[in-house]
């Protein structure tokens, strides 16, 4: 299958205040945020012409920047305003959306103070991360070489780009193996999240899911907790032993762009798609759906 190169695509895309053409949204080379990973960013979906939860990834993209140390010099109002002018304009209504902000090219050294700091919104075509077909029957995970860090070598709460170096190459790995993904332990190996996505698992009717305070605490890992809830199913939120995922009957991973996604397998571990996994996929569904405004 053919794919455009995100760097000769058409559209435009929202920079530091201004829409400017896709092809011209460039920066310079000897930008810090490209060479100390001094960038953050949020991954959005778009379903039917609405941004979900727009103003969550908006503080988040903010707070993501408090812990790098350097502030955006916008405030959530006016990114959410970014957001939906780059949709508007890209003509879409079923979008993936991508905010990032970067320290720009002032000062090239770990040191960089006196940079700007820059935002850009770009908003593309992009369906569910895994097709129908692979979704329905689960996909198959490979068990990560990487770990997540210790909280107290990096800002763990916050999606920073440098973050993501180790689940690229995980990814990479997992998919020259034949697997969709991977799944990364914590330096203590406990079972942490997969390279863009968080976990969960069920046993007995009760869900349970890694506690998120050593990786990103994800916006729909929380949205589906509470969709949990409203159902009345159990959720512990625990450190999860790798070795226990043998006693557990079904396996889902979430995220803005895999959504509520099943998994068959992970190493060697099986599970089977079931029904409370398929009553998540269908209330995620219809909860990121618009909701219709009573006259």
């Amino acid at each position: 299958m053919s794919v455009i190169p995100f760097d000769e695509r058409e559209g435009t895309i929202w920079f530091d205040g201004v829409l400017v053409p896709w092809r011209e949204a460039k920066i310079h080379v000897l930008s810090h945020g490209l060479h100390y990973g001094s960038a953050v960013f949020e991954g959005e979906r778009a379903y039917g012409g609405r941004i979900f939860k727009s103003h969550e990834h908006a503080e988040r993209l903010l707070r993501s920047a408090q812990y790098l140390d350097f502030t955006i010099p916008y405030g959530v109002t006016e990114i959410e305003a970014a957001k939906e002018l780059v949709l508007k304009t890209s003509g879409l209504t079923d979008a993936y959306l991508r905010p990032v902000a970067w320290r720009g090219s002032e000062m090239m050294g770990v040191s960089a103070q006196n940079n700007t700091i820059h935002l850009a919104v770009a908003a593309w075509e992009w369906p569910s991360y895994f097709d129908p077909e692979t979704k329905m029957k689960g996909i198959r995970l490979d068990m990560a070489d990487y770990r997540r860090p210790d909280p107290r070598t990096i800002p763990s709460a916050s999606k920073a780009a440098g973050l993501y170096m180790i689940c690229t190459i995980s990814k990479h790995r997992a998919e020259n193996k034949g697997y969709a993904d991977a799944l990364m332990l914590d330096w203590e190996d406990y079972v942490a999240e997969c390279t863009g996505a968080n976990i969960f698992f069920i046993k007995d009717g009760v869900v349970h899911t890694p506690l998120a305070d050593r990786f990103l605490n994800g916006i729909t890992r929380q949205t589906v907790i509470d969709l949990a809830h409203r159902r009345g199913f159990e959720v512990i939120e625990r450190r999860i032993k790798p070795e226990e995922m043998e006693g557990f009957s079904e396996c889902f991973i979430t995220g803005s762009a895999a959504e509520v996604t099943p998994v068959s397998e992970i190493g060697p571990y099986r599970f089977t798609p079931a029904a409370m996994t398929k009553t998540l996929m269908d209330d995620y569904t219809a909860e990121v759906q618009p909701k219709a405004v009573a006259a």
